[in-house]
């Protein structure tokens, strides 16, 4: 139906049959941000949060979710992963934090998902850890920033 590689013959939603495709090298980079009061950075920076160690446990948390991709997302593929990396930096301008996912596997499709994931619940996570000290948080920009391997290629 109309070439859309999740939509069967009979216009039903399908999971992608990957069977015939060779394993290749293949990598994602997401990012995201999440923005908050000036004042909540500090906070987070002197370790006076009241939910400890806010930035370690949301790269974990990115880490975990990543992991789970196929789980959340119906008809994702569970994949072999051989890394994920999740970053949080502190970005006064903004201000609040940029946060970053990089995500590999050795398989016949692409980790695009996986990325993504890792990026939303590392701002899922922060927010839940800050909600106590700023209610103003939002969150945004969750985009793939790159990809390499499979067959459309790097971008």
């Amino acid at each position: 139906m109309s070439g859309l590689s999740h939509v069967g013959e009979d216009g039903r939603a399908t999971m992608v049959d990957v069977t015939g495709k060779a394993p290749t090298d293949r990598t994602a980079t997401a990012v995201g941000w999440l923005k908050c009061a000036p004042e909540t950075l500090a906070r987070v920076r002197a370790g006076t949060t009241p939910k400890g160690a806010v930035v370690q446990t949301a790269e974990l948390a990115g880490t975990m979710a990543a992991k789970r991709t196929a789980d959340l997302i119906p008809l994702c593929h569970p994949l072999p992963l051989t890394k994920v990396g999740v970053t949080i930096a502190i970005d006064d301008a903004l201000p609040g934090f940029r946060i970053a996912a990089e995500v590999r596997t050795h398989a016949p499709t692409g980790v695009e998902m996986e990325a993504l994931t890792a990026v939303s619940v590392a701002g899922l996570t922060l927010f839940d850890m800050l909600k106590a000290v700023d209610r103003t948080m939002e969150i945004g920009g969750i985009a793939v920033a790159a990809k390499t391997g499979g067959k459309s290629g790097d971008w």
